[in-house]
């Protein structure tokens, strides 16, 4: 948002998520400042990735590349990358080799929990988000708006 604001053209890579969140409809109002695109089918953070979801994820991971790479774009965000690369849906290798090809003047940002220590090593910021307690463990499902 904030990039839109400064008239920054941003692209949002969502990896691991395939479902309909709130923020694509709000994002799909920006769209003249914001792309975004789904790199994910149904969620399955709790079960192993189908052959299906790695292939996704890949060839997602291949075409933000070159998005990266293309010029258009003064910021590439790549959400949940490190989920990604820890149920390695695509390796901890690739994902260095679009840091390392990021040409100047391009913000990258890698989202996710669990970023392997290398991934933080290239980093030039690093924050950590870190769960202390959540209400999924009382069941309460994901809420428009809120979670999802």
């Amino acid at each position: 948002m904030r990039a839109a604001g400064a008239g920054l053209k941003t692209f949002i890579a969502q990896f691991v998520k395939g479902m309909k969140y709130c923020e694509l409809d709000c994002l799909g109002r920006l769209s003249d400042s914001i792309t975004i695109k789904q790199y994910g089918r149904d969620c399955f953070i709790y079960r192993e990735p189908a052959e299906e979801d790695i292939r996704a994820a890949r060839e997602g991971l291949a075409e933000v590349r070159e998005v990266m790479l293309s010029g258009q774009y003064d910021l590439v965000i790549l959400d949940e990358a490190n989920i990604a690369t820890y149920y390695r849906l695509f390796s901890v290798d690739d994902l260095l080799d679009v840091i390392a090809a990021r040409p100047e003047g391009v913000e990258l940002v890698i989202t996710g929990r669990r970023a392997d220590p290398r991934i933080v090593e290239a980093a030039d910021l690093v924050t950590e988000m870190k769960e202390i307690k959540h209400y999924y463990q009382q069941g309460v499902q994901a809420r428009d708006g809120i979670e999802k």
